[in-house]
Order: C-alpha cells, then sequence, then structure tokens
C-alpha cells in the first residue's frame, strides 16, 4: 500500500502550480502507476460496454473522458474514472428502450443532474445512505451480471431478465458448450488463480493477464468466435446524441436512476481513497461537479456514463500514485491504444470479455461486506434491497432498502423488554428501552402473570414512556395496590412514571431533579433523593438496597474483572487515606477492583517505622511495597479533616484510643510551626485545619521513608511516593509538586 507522506501528495485545486523538482519526483510514481491503471482499464472498459450492449468503443471514450475530465474538475486528486460495471443494468435498459444515441443524450442529463447536486452541496446528504443498501445493491447488481454474462461464457445469449436468466440457466449448463465457453472459462479460470500467483508474476493486472491469455488461446488454436469491433482511428467528433422519444417520465427516471448510481458509487470511491491517506478529505461536493462534467462530455461524445470506480481507484493507489498526472495519464495511453493500437483490441474474443465481467460480477457480492453488515443487525435491509434490484430494478431495490431500514430502525427505537421474573417472596417487573402504545398489549400480558396481593417491584429503564404506556402503568398500578397488593417502582435514569400514582408523568427533562448515576449506588444521597416518594417506593435499609442494586445490576458487569482476580491480586498502588466517610479512593482515582491496595486511619497517618504503637500501618506498608511489588505509594489527605482540628486543640473529651492514636501526628504540627505555609493551587487555604492537612501529607511521606523496604525499593527506582489533596466541598483532587512545595489540580503536570 502506498505510504502518504507530507504535502507531497496532491489535494488542492488542480491548478495549482508546483515547484519542477516536486513534479518530477512525483512523475517518478505517477507514471508507472499509470501504465499499471491503463492495463486494467482497458479490458474492463471493454466489458463494461459489452455487458450493457452499448459500442465497445463507448466504453474507451468514457474511460479518456473520466480519466481527464473528471481528474481535471473533481477533487480526489487519486480516484480514477471510467465505465462502470454498477451501471451496466440501468445502461442496458435504458438502450433497450430509447437506442444508443437517446442513451447518450440521457447520459449527458445525469451529468447535468450530478452538477446541480454538486451546486447545491447535497453530497454529504447521499452519505447517509445505510452502508446495508449500499452493498445490497452492488451485490443486486454483480449478481444481476454473473447471472446474463454466464450465459455468454457458456456459448449462449443472456435472456431478457433476471429470472429468465435463471431459469435457462441449468439447460446451459448441461447442454453443449461450443469453443466460445472453453475461452471464457479459461478467462474466469486465470482471474481465480492470479491472486495466488508468486509477487513477481502478479506485477500483471490479473484482467490484463486473463484476456491477453484467452486471446493467445484463440488465436493460437485458430478458433473462429466474434471478437471486439472496433473502428480504425478515434471515433468521428461529429457525432451528436438524439433526444429521446416516448414517455418523459421514463426519460426522467433514468437520468435520475444514472446519476443516483453514478454518485454514490463515485463518492463512496473517495471516501474509500480518504481513509488511505493523510491530510484534507475530498471535497465531495466538487467531486459531484467535475463527475457530471465527465458524465456530460461523455454523452456528448458517444460515452458510456462515467463513475469513480474503486477497483481501478484501489490499483492506481497501490501501485503508487502520488497526484491526479496519474489518472491524465493513463488516459493518454488508451487514446494511444486506439490509434496504434487496435488490430491487437480486434483479437479479444467477446467471450473473454465475458468471462472478466463474471469475475467482476461475483466480486461486487462482497462476503466481508456480508458479514459486516450481519454484525451490525441489518441484513434484512442488504437482503431487500438485494432481491428488489435483482427481481425488479436497482431504484426498486433501493427504495425496499430504505423502507426496511426505517422499519429496523423505528423498531430498535420504540422496542421495549418486558419481563416478569421471581424474586424471593417478591415479584420483579423489569421494563427496559422504550414503552409505547406498541408494546402495550405484550404488557398487559405480562401483568397479568404477576402474582396477586403480593409485592411487586417495577423496575424501569425507560428511554421514553408515551401516553398509553403511562396510562397502563398507572391503571394497573392503582388496581393491584387497591386488590391488596404492594408496587414499589424503581425508577433508572429520566423519572418519566416519578409521580405515576398522582397521575402526573414528567415529560420534559428540565423539570425532573437531576439523576445521580445508578454506577455510584450505593449512596446515602441517591437513597434520600430516591426514597422521599412513600406512595411509590417501600422503605429498606440503604446498605441492603445497595448490595441487592450491586448483586443485580452491577455484578454481572465485572463478574468477568473479579474471575481474574479470583487467584491473587496484583494491584499497582498502596492508597494510604483517612477513615472519613467522605473520600471514596476508587471512585477519585477512576481506578477499579484489584488496583488499589487501601489503608484507612483517621487523619491518613503513617507512623514511624520504629514507634511503639499499633503495627498494622507498618504490616500493610511492608506487605505491599515488599510482597506486592506496588510501584506507587500514595498519601492522601482531605479538607474539613476531624483529625486535624483535633490536633489543633478541638479533640472530642473523653475519646482515649483517639488522643493516643493522634499522638503519632504531633510531628505535623511541629512541622506546620517552623515550616512555611504549603500552597494549594497558589494560594493558602482559609481554614488553618485545611493548611495543617496539607503539612500532614507532606510529612506522612516522610513518615514512609523510615521502612526499610520503602527506602530500598526507592533507591533500586522501583517505587514513588506520591502526594494527594482532595477538596470535599469542590470535588477537586490536587497532586503534591515537591519542587514547587504546592499542591496544584490533578489535571496540571507535576513534577514530583
Amino acid at each position: 500500500m502506498i505510504d502518504f507522506v507530507g504535502d507531497e501528495h496532491d489535494t488542492g485545486p488542480p491548478g495549482r502550480r508546483k515547484p519542477t523538482s516536486t513534479f518530477l519526483k512525483n512523475l517518478r510514481h505517477d507514471l508507472p502507476a499509470s501504465v499499471v491503471v491503463f492495463l486494467v482499464a482497458v479490458p474492463l472498459s471493454l466489458g463494461v460496454a459489452h455487458a450493457a450492449g452499448a459500442p465497445l468503443l463507448a466504453g474507451l471514450v468514457s474511460a479518456v473522458v473520466g480519466g481527464i475530465v473528471a481528474s481535471l474538475f473533481g477533487a480526489s486528486a487519486l480516484q480514477v474514472s471510467g465505465p462502470s460495471a454498477a451501471l451496466t443494468i440501468v445502461i442496458a435498459e435504458t438502450i433497450s428502450t430509447f437506442g444508443w444515441a437517446a442513451t447518450c443524450a440521457i447520459t449527458a442529463g445525469a451529468g447535468v443532474v450530478q452538477i446541480l447536486f454538486g451546486v447545491c452541496r447535497v453530497a454529504r446528504a447521499a452519505l447517509v445512505i445505510s452502508p446495508a443498501i449500499v452493498h445490497g445493491l452492488l451485490a443486486g447488481i454483480g449478481l444481476i451480471l454473473v447471472l446474463g454474462q454466464l450465459h455468454v461464457v457458456l456459448g449462449g445469449v443472456a435472456q431478457s431478465s433476471t429470472i429468465a436468466n435463471v431459469l435457462a440457466l441449468p439447460g446451459r449448463i448441461v447442454g453443449h458448450h461450443d469453443r466460445a465457453a472453453l475461452i471464457g472459462v479459461v478467462t474466469v479460470g486465470v482471474l481465480l488463480v492470479w491472486t495466488r500467483m508468486p509477487p513477481a508474476v502478479r506485477r500483471v493486472p490479473g484482467p490484463l493477464a486473463a484476456v491477453a491469455l484467452a486471446t493467445g488461446l484463440s488465436v493460437a488454436a485458430g478458433m473462429d468466435l466474434p471478437r471486439v469491433d472496433l473502428p480504425n482511428g478515434l471515433p468521428e467528433l461529429g457525432f451528436v446524441p438524439e433526444v429521446p422519444s416516448g414517455s418523459w417520465t421514463a426519460v426522467i427516471a433514468a437520468a435520475l436512476s444514472i446519476a443516483l448510481i453514478a454518485s454514490l458509487e463515485s463518492l463512496l470511491s473517495a471516501v474509500a481513497v480518504d481513509k488511505l491517506r493523510d491530510g484534507p478529505h475530498t471535497d465531495l461536493n466538487r467531486e459531484l461537479i467535475g463527475q457530471g462534467l465527465a458524465n456530460a462530455a461523455a454523452g456528448s461524445l458517444g460515452g458510456f456514463p462515467v463513475t469513480g470506480v474503486v477497483v481501478r481507484t484501489m490499483t492506481n493507489v497501490e501501485a503508487g500514485a502520488r497526484t491526479r498526472m496519474s489518472t491524465i495519464l493513463h488516459s493518454v495511453w488508451i487514446v494511444g491504444c486506439c490509434l496504434f493500437l487496435v488490430g491487437v483490441l480486434r483479437l479479444i474474443p467477446l467471450a473473454a470479455l465475458a468471462g472478466l465481467l463474471v469475475y467482476v460480477g461475483a466480486k461486487l457480492v462482497n462476503l466481508t461486506n456480508l458479514r459486516e453488515v450481519r454484525r451490525h443487525g441489518d441484513l434484512l435491509v442488504y437482503l431487500a434491497t438485494l432481491l428488489g434490484a435483482v427481481a425488479v430494478n436497482l431504484l426498486t431495490g433501493v427504495a425496499a432498502g430504505i423502507v426496511v431500514a426505517l422499519a429496523l430502525m423505528l423498531r430498535r427505537m420504540l422496542f421495549s423488554g418486558i419481563r416478569v421474573e421471581p424474586d424471593g417472596p417478591r415479584t420483579r417487573v423489569v421494563i427496559e428501552g422504550a414503552l409505547t402504545f406498541l408494546s402495550v398489549p405484550r404488557l398487559t400480558a405480562a401483568l397479568a402473570e404477576v402474582p396477586e396481593c403480593s409485592e411487586v417491584k417495577l423496575e424501569l429503564f425507560v428511554d421514553y414512556l408515551d401516553h398509553a404506556g403511562f396510562d397502563c402503568l398507572r391503571g394497573w398500578q392503582r388496581a393491584y395496590e387497591r386488590a391488596g397488593g404492594t408496587v414499589i417502582v424503581d425508577e433508572i435514569g429520566h423519572p418519566w412514571f416519578g409521580r405515576g400514582k398522582a397521575g402526573v408523568p414528567t415529560v420534559r427533562r428540565g423539570v425532573a431533579s437531576r439523576v445521580v448515576p445508578r454506577w455510584l449506588a450505593p449512596w446515602s444521597q441517591w437513597q434520600a433523593e430516591h426514597l422521599e416518594l412513600p406512595s411509590q417506593r417501600g422503605g429498606s435499609v440503604p446498605l441492603c438496597r445497595g448490595a441487592a442494586e450491586f448483586q443485580r445490576r452491577t455484578a454481572p458487569l465485572l463478574r468477568s474483572t473479579w474471575d481474574g482476580l479470583a487467584n491473587g491480586q496484583r494491584p499497582h498502588t498502596l492508597f494510604i487515606t483517612c477513615a472519613d466517610a467522605r473520600i471514596v479512593p476508587n471512585l477519585i482515582t477512576t481506578s477499579g477492583p484489584g488496583d488499589l491496595f487501601t489503608v484507612r486511619n483517621i487523619g491518613n497517618l503513617v507512623p514511624h517505622a520504629d514507634a511503639d504503637a499499633d503495627f498494622s500501618v507498618g504490616a500493610a506498608i511492608e506487605y505491599a511495597v515488599g510482597l506486592l511489588r506496588v510501584r506507587e505509594v500514595v498519601v492522601c489527605g482531605h479538607s474539613g479533616c476531624g483529625a486535624m482540628k483535633a490536633l489543633l486543640g478541638d479533640a472530642p473529651a473523653g475519646l482515649t484510643q483517639l488522643g493516643s492514636w493522634l499522638r503519632h501526628g504531633e510531628e505535623t504540627l511541629r512541622r506546620g510551626e517552623r515550616e512555611g505555609p504549603v500552597l494549594l493551587d497558589g494560594a493558602r487555604p482559609a481554614r488553618e485545619s485545611d493548611r495543617l492537612a496539607l503539612h500532614n501529607v507532606v510529612q506522612q511521606l516522610e513518615n514512609l521513608r523510615s521502612y526499610p523496604v520503602v527506602d530500598a525499593a526507592l533507591a533500586r527506582g522501583e517505587l514513588r511516593l506520591t502526594g494527594m489533596y482532595f477538596d470535599v466541598g469542590e470535588a477537586n483532587v490536587s497532586l503534591l509538586d515537591k519542587t514547587l512545595r504546592s499542591f496544584t489540580s490533578a489535571t496540571t503536570p507535576v513534577k514530583s
């Protein structure tokens, strides 16, 4: 794949002048790439024109016009435009209805439509079409192409419709095959095995190799076969498209079909190129204008409709093209081929082109895309588009895909999961998704299964609750409680049914109180807010509610995490903090199970290693640093700390054990008296206890060094010490910057 570097690649307007040295540097890449694209484009252009029933020279004309006009006026520098297999079905129908000269006029009209699309800046709107519809449409085109051209490969002619091709194919397979069938099969066979050939051999493009080998075989064997019929020299410049006769509705429909399919393929190809290169993305509206100008020119000169072709574009990129010069040069080589190699082109058997189109059509039915569509749950959209395109026509297929996509979208948006589950002595009714009138019949049936006169917990995970759903729940709740039952409403998210018993829906989010996320439960604040409606909820012990909340909703999400920790712990941090209930270590550090080895005590104190006191803190330090090999020790203080207030003389009377413990904080008091202030975000905290809390963090970090296991780990460079401070009122975490003797916000880089 090409490696794009810097600004060497052409992403600006085509008229921008570049230094000669840059032009020559890029030309070294563009020249060989243009030859490769030319060798791919010639057989494909002839094959596409043959499959559509157009003059074979029309394919080469559109390849030349697409390479020059679309490249000069379009926005995608590396996109190669020309005749595309995606348009063969539409063009074949148009030719059979209006004739070739009128089809050229319709092609020019389609180009005008594309120009209008670009001027009106609707290119981005085309990308809202579901990828499943796009892939289904391309697969439908490929299937139609394969079914039609297989008849030609096997020595027959394509039938008038896809259904007729399917019905006639078994007879063609078992019937008599002439030498044309051999050439077609050889072409397909070469294409199939070419991708498995050594890289040196694959330098020759597969389509060129297949057609060349099949042609050489037919010439060497002296086979009398229908071959490419090209006039001498360039087409006459006097060609004038004819105004279509007949229904103008059919004419407009044909022009729109060509414009829409050509625009869609061109935009998808341009987006695909953008994904392979750095720099600004393609201006898709300008690209549509360039494609429209190319189609207007191609139709006026008797050419096939033009699109940006994914196969040739990818070939151009992989061959190493740098600028749009590669695309322009490939058109020059095609003109030279028409002038000087027309005799060689006339040797190509039509059966070889049919074999090439069978292979190209089969590639359009991309199994990778099909698997991707299935992963996203859009298989029905894909199949509806494919079947509509094959059974009726391409526009019908697109319409069918859009209808199914909208139906699936509505179903997903209005889906509600309803289930009734026994939960010990009571029953749980769980409702998820959007509860609308469409779900009321299922809701009524589910509620009828609830045992009478029992306790029911109604759990609502509802994104939207409409009038019908609200009335259904309200009526059932009132009737159930009148019959002697109890209903506890537990609503997660927006409180649609928060005042359901009163018959007052909470429709507007602005009037609802802000809901604390349930993943932070159990919180006393959450319990208080959600237990204030006794008519809607039953009371229970908060901690038990929290445990039930965890077991039911959190544990299933984290079970795999705990399963990996079942046989041992490997925390990365020893976290020493205060026992204050307002400090939640995992919350303020966004850490999870297995991350923190936590030590909590009053005042987040670290006694000296030789202190004659409780050894629990020292044991934890030795275990975490010496055995668990944590990489960091954090000492976290906080604002409003009761231990700091007690050290300053505000200790509660009669608590002897607390007084004994706080002796380990006396060093902090002495430090505060002899050292200058420790700042918090560049300022001294207003309260004296908070100023002492900052000194306390620094002092406990020094005390940590008195432990031999800590000192040894620091000497080896295997451990670092971090000071942290949590401002409870501001919910702000700050880290110690030792060089500045200050705590700064955790969002600011600090020096340890």
